[in-house]
């Protein structure tokens, strides 16, 4: 039987090595906001494995508390070089905090200056604001490692379906939906 996880990875890895992109693990997550209504944006993919599809944020930016209030969260990705694209459908939940520290260690300087001098999602006074919380908290970092903030970490989207379509210029689509039933992946083909 396919397995969609594996079925996954192999399209990443594939999507990867031939990416034109700077970006090349974005990918679209989208949460139920306060109001009812879906609220999409992009992350940095940072791993799949059996579990979910692990993506990392700030706990109290808006998909952190959308995510508190409706754990019922999609990812989308779209491949335009390969002609690939992929739904997900599941339920989010934070991942460990080891993982969180080193997923943390992975991230470059400027990423980690970036998370600690900012309150993701929080209003901001000026354009300028922005210029000056970096350079307090590259003044505050100098020479130093930059400790994870309590309040970053990651979601692991534990999917109970996913969805695979390979583009075809003819408009013939070929779909491959698995759902998740009592723990077995179960495959149907869907029309264009």
């Amino acid at each position: 039987m396919e397995n969609p996880i594996q079925k996954f990875a192999s399209w990443w890895q594939e999507a990867l090595s031939n990416s034109p992109l700077d970006q090349k693990s974005a990918v679209c997550v989208s949460t139920i906001d306060e109001r009812g209504f879906p609220a999409g944006r992009f992350v940095d993919l940072k791993q799949v494995d059996e579990r979910g599809f692990i993506f990392c944020t700030a706990f109290d930016s808006a998909k952190g508390h959308q995510i508190k209030q409706n754990p019922n969260t999609a990812i989308t990705i779209w491949w335009d070089h390969v002609g690939y694209q992929v739904r997900v459908v599941g339920l989010a939940e934070a991942i460990e905090q080891a993982d969180a520290n080193a997923f943390w260690e992975t991230r470059n300087r400027s990423a980690r200056l970036t998370t600690t001098a900012f309150q993701q999602s929080q209003p901001l006074q000026s354009e300028i604001e922005l210029t000056e919380r970096l350079n307090k908290a590259t003044e505050q970092f100098i020479g130093q490692q930059i400790p994870k903030p309590e309040n970053w970490g990651g979601y692991c989207v534990k999917p109970l379906s996913i969805e695979f379509l390979t583009f075809q210029k003819s408009r013939l689509h070929l779909r491959k939906f698995f759902e998740l039933k009592n723990g077995i992946w179960i495959k149907r083909l869907l029309q264009p």
